[in-house]
């Protein structure tokens, strides 16, 4: 119903609907409507009304809840269950449980504020009330689990195209799933499944996106390593990005992602990705727990596997590591 209320005033932008209308339209009692009118309003939505008039939207929130979501959402199955939490500790772990007990195929879980996110290889990921994008996707491909790691560069490829969409902002992959504006971090993906050892239950893929931070939300620590849409887009000076238009555009440009390599397999993606990469034809440290290895950066192979030539003409296949690009070649 809030949904449906929300498009009425998108439709009607700036102007007074009466409450008849509304009421009509909505095909509840006008008592119903100025209980849904007093929700939007708790919810941060300013809202004015005028007798004989009606209802006129002045400013919309920039929440993240599922109605809002929701009247913005084109797929066909990506979204269409949302589990949403004004706070919670991770998207991730409501996810993976949420799987084990039987979600279908296109569940996500959204938080406006998370307090102990996840990245890889256990670092924190900080998503401030009100500010960012935290959401875990639950997939259930018919895949072998070698091959889940292409869901990773999938999700890149969609956050690139919908931030793209929205803002104009065109951004960068760095391998395998890091994605920067201007050279600073903007997204983090983390995609895990549950899995025997030959076949896949479903695969959580996580995303930490920061959207409307300012300068004072990066510590000094961080902010010459970290940045946020808002502040690229126009200095933080003009209207904030809108959230749940842009959880929308990124979930349905991965559905369309994701069906395409369902059909035809990664191949079709693969050029897109190395598109956008700034990792691929430059010189590289690829640090491993283990091992470092330098040298150049020829592409990826059609299982997401990162190829670097050293200087001894060898190459390498890079499953998985923390990237450097060369700034002196």
């Amino acid at each position: 119903m809030k949904e449906q209320l929300l498009k009425i005033f998108q439709d009607h932008q700036g102007e007074y609907i009466s409450g008849e209308k509304i009421s009509q339209e909505l095909g509840c009692s006008r008592t119903a409507v100025w209980k849904h009118i007093e929700e939007l309003r708790k919810n941060g939505y300013q809202l004015d009304s005028a007798p004989r008039k009606g209802y006129r939207m002045v400013m919309r929130a920039n929440g993240i809840h599922t109605h809002e979501i929701k009247q913005y959402l084109t797929t066909k199955f990506l979204g269409r269950e949302l589990t949403y939490f004004d706070a919670t500790e991770s998207t991730q772990q409501i996810a993976h449980k949420l799987a084990q007990d039987g979600a279908e195929e296109g569940h996500v879980v959204v938080a406006n504020e998370q307090t102990k996110g996840k990245g890889r290889l256990g670092r924190v990921w900080h998503s401030r009330s009100n500010t960012s994008i935290s959401m875990s996707m639950i997939l259930r491909p018919p895949l072998p689990p070698q091959k889940t790691p292409q869901l990773t560069l999938l999700a890149a490829v969609a956050v690139v195209q919908a931030i793209k969409k929205n803002t104009g902002l065109q951004c960068e992959i760095k391998w395998p799933n890091d994605i920067l504006l201007k050279g600073k971090k903007l997204v983090g993906i983390l995609t895990e499944m549950q899995a025997d050892p030959d076949l896949v239950h479903s695969v959580i893929i996580g995303i930490g996106l920061n959207v409307n931070q300012t300068s004072e939300d990066f510590g000094e620590d961080i902010a010459h390593l970290a940045t946020s849409l808002h502040l690229e887009k126009d200095g933080a000076s003009g209207e904030p990005v809108d959230r749940a238009r842009l959880i929308a555009d990124i979930l349905l440009e991965f559905e369309e992602l994701y069906e395409e390599y369902l059909e035809n397999g990664f191949q079709s993606i693969r050029p897109l990705w190395e598109s956008y990469s700034i990792s691929v034809g430059t010189y590289i440290y690829a640090r491993m727990i283990k091992d470092v290895i330098y040298g150049y950066a020829k592409g990826i192979t059609d299982d997401g596997v990162l190829l670097v030539e050293d200087e001894s003409g060898k190459t390498h296949h890079i499953y998985s590591a923390d990237i450097e690009i060369d700034p002196s070649k």
